[in-house]
């Protein structure tokens, strides 16, 4: 079986990516918040030049399939006009922040999340790896703990502001006007101390921090829940079949609220307290979708070896609510690189299994085919344990 291709970056929309059924073009909403005319008008430029199909992605980004090489000019300019395009691919790239969707107008979250943007933004001397990313997490309690990230601002047991490298639970007390140079000489340290892919990685691997960024413990909480539609402070969290959201469904919420992107492929209805009347969304927290995680699969991404999604569907309701079930279109597990309790992984010929670990792990047993896994005994007992291969 050929191995998958790792291009090692990620789209964006001044440097798309070509996929199975088109141009990949990924936008990074500002501060995570999409205005109501903003999200109108990205539904309409998804319909008119790509396939009307856009999805969430694990880095809080959308993107927009099925782009034409013809489409890609008028999308492009059309992203402009609604403030969505940053001034070059360089600057794009180097604007990878995450920002909470819990907060509150006047927590100076927004502000900060903005101020970061705009630095990074405006120094072209930041050569960081095409993954690097930054977490703004300072809302009354962290909610980016489980989400890629290398530097954190977080706040500590007394509410103040914390700076911390990923892969430690200490950092420096930052202000409001320090935060955003202290991340950023953060990240020059790393490039400085020889760091070339993730800061969790090169700190195991024996770096030492600066002294300074050692003198305050960040916040202890229990690990939160795997989000769920539910309502909250900051407004109404809803879901969507596989993270991906149709046209006309994105243009219908622009309607309701703005809406704050989340890195667990679902959004925020900014200030509402109920989830809207509206076709294809996930709204109860019970909806067995939600234990469930594919990729495009095959034909949307040219390298996944087989269909994923009808399958991923067809076995929803037969999960377990305890058990997470991702399905991926090849061994790179795009949608979900962190282990699930059961992954099936496309081959040449059906599915592999592979229990408790990701795409790449070692499947158990000989492939199934899609027909064969939705006759599974052990599935349809919603007993993950009593698979038999």
């Amino acid at each position: 079986m050929t191995a998958p291709l790792i291009r090692g970056w990620c789209p964006g929309a001044l440097r798309p990516m070509q996929s199975g059924d088109g141009l990949l073009v990924r936008i990074r909403p500002p501060a995570g918040r999409l205005t109501q005319t903003q999200t109108a008008g990205l539904a309409m430029l998804a319909a008119r030049h790509g396939n009307g199909l856009i999805d969430l992605s694990a880095r809080a980004n959308l993107q927009i399939r099925g782009v034409t090489e013809e489409g890609l000019t008028p999308l492009i300019a059309g992203l402009s006009a609604l403030g969505l395009i940053d001034p070059t691919p360089e600057a794009e790239a180097r604007r990878n922040v995450i920002v909470t969707p819990y907060w509150l107008a006047g927590d100076g979250t927004k502000e900060l999340a903005d101020d970061l943007s705009t630095a990074l933004r405006s120094d072209p001397t930041l050569g960081l790896p095409g993954k690097f990313g930054f977490a703004v997490d300072t809302g009354a309690a962290p909610a980016l703990r489980n989400v890629s990230a290398d530097i954190r601002i977080e706040r500590d047991s007394e509410n103040a502001l914390l700076c911390r490298a990923d892969g430690v639970h200490y950092g420096t007390t930052v202000t409001p006007q320090t935060a955003v140079r202290t991340a950023l000489a953060l990240a020059r340290w790393f490039l400085a101390d020889g760091g070339k892919g993730r800061m969790a990685t090169h700190l195991a691997a024996g770096a030492t921090l600066p002294p300074a960024f050692a003198d305050r413990e960040a916040l202890t909480s229990p690990d939160a829940p795997a989000p769920t539609p539910h309502k909250t402070v900051a407004g109404f969290l809803i879901g969507f079949a596989f993270g991906q959201i149709r046209a006309q469904t994105l243009s219908a919420l622009s309607a309701i609220a703005p809406l704050r992107v989340t890195p667990w492929r679902m959004v925020l209805l900014e200030g509402q307290r109920s989830a809207p009347e509206i076709e294809d969304i996930i709204s109860r927290p019970d909806d067995p979708l939600l234990h469930v995680v594919a990729c495009p699969g095959a034909p949307a991404c040219g390298q996944a070896l087989q269909p994923t999604r009808p399958l991923a569907r067809a076995l929803a309701s037969y999960i377990r609510p305890d058990t997470t079930l991702h399905v991926s279109g090849c061994e790179k597990g795009c949608a979900h690189p962190a282990p699930a309790h059961l992954t099936l992984v496309a081959q040449a010929e059906g599915f592999g299994l592979v229990r408790d670990g990701t795409a790449a792990g070692t499947p158990v047993g000989r492939p199934l085919t899609a027909e064969q896994l939705q006759r599974m005994p052990g599935l349809l007992r919603k007993d993950p344990d009593a698979l038999s291969l």
